[in-house]
């Protein structure tokens, strides 16, 4: 089916219908087959040995990448031409998601398959992907990332380790420090950022064995302690010119753009990695007696469960949305031509904003999932035998990783901002519309007959609030706005909950005419039930805005506007509740 191809960021100013939207329910047989193979590899061949390998028993994480690459797991984005399937995001997300019960195995699976592998992908000369390449995607050789330093974290430009040409010219001389780089205890192949004579940043593909590279310690974490995480100390470490990965100057080019996917990517790990928390609490739930009877029969436990559920609903369905605004982007390009990768970059890097709120929203709704799971184990879920524990120390790293939720808030709006500014999204005029509809009242009778009318209504009103209020801060700031941090945080809780509301109505939309009528039910409970959440959170960032923004009558008009435009009809809202948690219970299952 040909989907309508939208800009990124076009989502705040453009109408979406539900039949241009990718979900999970259009995956193929293959894909599917695909998603069932990495669950019964992560069943058979990691699960039994989660404790072992988070007792630090690296081997058994080598051992299982090997077994991974024997079913061709690592080669999932991969070129056909170097041994790989090359198969769509859609594809590459579901196996990111299922691999995500593997505990901290998961970590070392995505840090190699995205940003391990993808810049010799992307960037590699042909002589370059023919020596490494098949080494990576079989699962021979595990590869790293070495982009963080002891002092540059987020600013990662402000890197210090050097790279002088040797004086015969076949080497570059690297010396300096790489942080916290996960693979790196065991990895063979390291992509490592440094700068040619202390200006160009570049970057450089580099084989443990080279002379000079020393592994350091393992680092003590509070989770994920079955990943390898090390300082990779170069100390006059001699990398041959030919292993200079891309053009010289130009590694940010790298660092961004592989930044970009690895961002999608963990949006789909930690969406698995909620559906497997949100099962164990509901099992725990339903074996849990306290005065007479399973805890899963309160309400409180209930509300839990059903709040739960809807948040993963909206964070899988914008994950596979996403997917599939990238496949359809994808899929235009002609891949005969010689810069085929530079304009695959630009696909993806089109869709930068929408992989950052990825990022955090996702992240965010696991944090939610694992701390209420502790809540329903009580006590149980601070002990260490229970997997609540783990998985509660496990996900705090996720709102640090592939650059913080701070940093990716701040670049979401920037990075529309900037669109707008080059002409590429027509922000200002539709500011100009919204602000009009402030002193235009609204009579527009919700459509009865439509179930998710409400909904509808909510989605368009939050897309004129972020309007306005974008208007009002470049009015005030103009190109100055990129340096209020606070405003931007508040714009993009704003633009996320937007993309999640309307990620999760549409495929409501999109499915509810081929399912059944307890599965529909289920739909339009989801549906209203994040949509209730969302829209408190909506309203709250909006209402922040406003006052960081304006003041006098200018406010008090934008913030009477918060409040109409920020106001949901949940009417039946206990009972859709109520509705989620029972078939949860019954089925012991993510619903969705």
């Amino acid at each position: 089916m040909d989907r309508k191809i939208l800009k990124g960021g076009e989502y705040l100013i453009t109408e979406t219908g539900c039949e241009d939207v990718f979900t999970p329910e259009d995956f193929t047989d293959e894909q599917r087959q695909i998603g069932e193979t990495t669950e019964q590899f992560v069943a058979n061949e990691i699960a039994p040995h989660i404790e072992e390998i988070d007792g630090g028993n690296f081997d058994l994480v080598v051992e299982g990448m090997a077994k991974a690459g024997e079913l061709g797991l690592l080669m999932i984005d991969a070129p056909e031409e170097y041994g790989g399937l090359e198969l769509d995001k859609a594809t590459s997300m579901l196996v990111g998601e299922k691999i995500a019960p593997a505990g901290s195995f998961s970590v070392a699976y995505a840090a190699h398959t995205g940003i391990g592998t993808l810049p010799l992908v992307y960037y590699g000369t042909a002589e370059q992907k023919e020596k490494y390449l098949e080494k990576i995607i079989t699962g021979e050789w595990c590869a790293a990332y070495c982009l963080t330093e002891p002092g540059s974290g987020s600013d990662a430009l402000g890197a210090q380790a050097t790279a002088t040409l040797s004086e015969d010219g076949k080497h570059y001389i690297l010396n300096g420090t790489k942080q916290f780089i996960t693979n790196g205890g065991f990895a063979r192949l390291y992509t490592v950022f440094a700068k040619i004579d202390k200006e160009h940043f570049t970057a450089f593909l580099v084989e443990r064995d080279f002379e000079g590279l020393v592994v350091g310690a393992e680092e003590k974490k509070l989770g994920i302690k079955g990943s390898s995480t090390t300082q990779i100390i170069l100390d006059n470490c001699k990398v041959p010119v030919e292993n200079v990965l891309g053009e010289i100057g130009k590694g940010h080019k790298i660092a961004f753009n592989v930044l970009n996917v690895g961002r999608f990517k963990l949006g789909a790990g930690v969406t698995g990695a909620a559906k497997m928390a949100l099962v164990e609490a509901i099992r725990y739930a339903n074996e849990r007696k306290q005065f007479g009877q399973p805890i899963s029969s309160f309400g409180a436990i209930q509300e839990k469960i059903a709040d739960l559920t809807a948040d993963i609903f909206a964070s899988e369905s914008l994950i596979y949305r996403l997917a599939g605004l990238l496949d359809t982007k994808l899929a235009t390009l002609d891949k005969s031509i010689d810069n085929y990768y530079e304009e695959y970059q630009k696909g993806i890097e089109e869709y930068a904003p929408e992989c950052a709120i990825a990022k955090v929203f996702c992240s965010e709704v696991l944090a939610r999932t694992v701390d209420e799971v502790v809540q329903i184990h009580g006590g149980y879920g601070y002990v260490a035998e229970y997997p609540a524990e783990r998985f509660y120390r496990d996900e705090r790293i996720n709102r640090i990783f592939e650059g913080t939720n701070e940093v990716n808030r701040m670049l979401i709006p920037g990075m529309i901002l900037r669109k707008a500014m080059k002409g590429e999204l027509p922000l200002q005029a539709e500011a100009m519309k919204a602000f009009e509809s402030l002193m235009t009242p609204s009579f527009e009778e919700l459509d009865e007959s439509d179930p998710f009318a409400a909904e509808k209504q909510l989605l368009a009103n939050l897309k004129t609030l972020f309007l306005i209020l974008s208007g009002a801060g470049v009015q005030k700031y103009m190109n100055k706005l990129v340096d209020e941090q606070e405003i931007l945080m508040a714009a993009a809780d704003l633009a996320i909950q937007i993309f999640a509301i309307e990620s999760a109505l549409l495929r409501a939309e999109k499915i509810s005419p081929a399912v059944t009528e307890r599965k529909r039910e289920l739909l339009r409970a989801a549906v209203k039930v994040f949509c209730f959440n969302a829209a408190e959170i909506a309203g709250s960032a909006a209402k922040r805005g406003a006052y960081y923004i304006e003041e006098g009558d200018t406010l008090t008009m934008i913030l009477s506007g918060v409040r109409r435009f920020s106001k949901y009809d949940a009417s039946g809202l206990l009972q859709a509740k109520r509705a989620l948690a029972a078939a949860a219970i019954e089925d012991e299952k993510y619903l969705f």
